[in-house]
């Protein structure tokens, strides 16, 4: 059995007197992709954020071990130098700079200048960016700059990637080409995608985690969470028919 990549235990966060999310054990393994699902206010988004270091966790939130190590209480950047790339909601950017150097940019981090420079034109054909490389990113639609940032991202190959809502507000040709990117970014890292869109979801085809009350619903494929009777009745209702 491949080696877990994260690993929650008693996973609890708690604002005031509400406990968004509830004594969570969750476990993603190498290579997996899993996509976090659930309704508005069920924990799924505060789950992330635990994560990715967004929230900073205290001994009374129990653990979260990514990649082998005990993160709790990490911030944002040293789970990065994990090996983790991370892709928030609102598409973080340079938009005076070209596709070429917002993506050189982050490569230059882990590399040296030509190590930088390979690493930024295999991006840019993985993602089929090459066409736009010139461009500024500040003049691209949205659903561009969706995928410049997954370039970012991917130019320092990490391990395991954090998605949060990729599918916003892009449209339907769009949405076929995010889920070929995912499905070739999951080749050679593991994912966990958070969205609310199901057809999206659908299209992904992954294993699912249902999130409702702050706590873990159900986990299972894809094709089974969507018509299960429970999540139909918390969340999808008659969007997953």
């Amino acid at each position: 059995m491949r080696e877990p990549i994260v690993d929650t235990r008693e996973l609890t966060m708690r604002f005031g007197g509400v406990t968004a999310v509830n004594n969570v054990d969750f476990v993603l393994r190498e290579g997996e992709l899993r996509c976090l699902i659930g309704p508005n206010g069920a924990g799924k988004s505060t789950f992330f954020k635990c994560l990715t270091g967004q929230y900073i966790l205290n001994a009374d939130n129990g653990r979260v071990h990514i990649c082998g190590v005990d993160v709790t209480g990490w911030r944002p950047y040293e789970i990065v130098r994990l090996g983790v790339g991370i892709k928030t909601q609102v598409p973080s950017v340079m938009n005076g700079l070209t596709v070429y150097e917002n993506i050189w940019l982050s490569a230059r981090r882990v590399r040296d200048r030509r190590g930088s420079d390979e690493e930024t034109r295999a991006v840019l054909d993985e993602l089929d960016l090459g066409p736009l490389s010139r461009r500024l990113v500040g003049e691209m639609s949205h659903g561009e700059r969706q995928i410049v940032e997954l370039g970012i991202v991917l130019a320092q190959r990490p391990q395991l990637v954090l998605l949060d809502e990729p599918a916003a507000g892009i449209t339907g040709s769009e949405s076929e080409k995010l889920v070929t990117l995912i499905h070739r970014i999951n080749e050679n890292a593991a994912l966990i995608v958070v969205d609310h869109d199901m057809q999206f979801v659908r299209m992904l085809g992954a294993e699912i985690t249902v999130f409702h009350q702050g706590s873990i619903l159900i986990e299972g494929h894809a094709d089974d969470v969507l018509s299960d009777q429970k999540v139909r009745e918390v969340y999808v209702g008659n969007r997953a028919a």
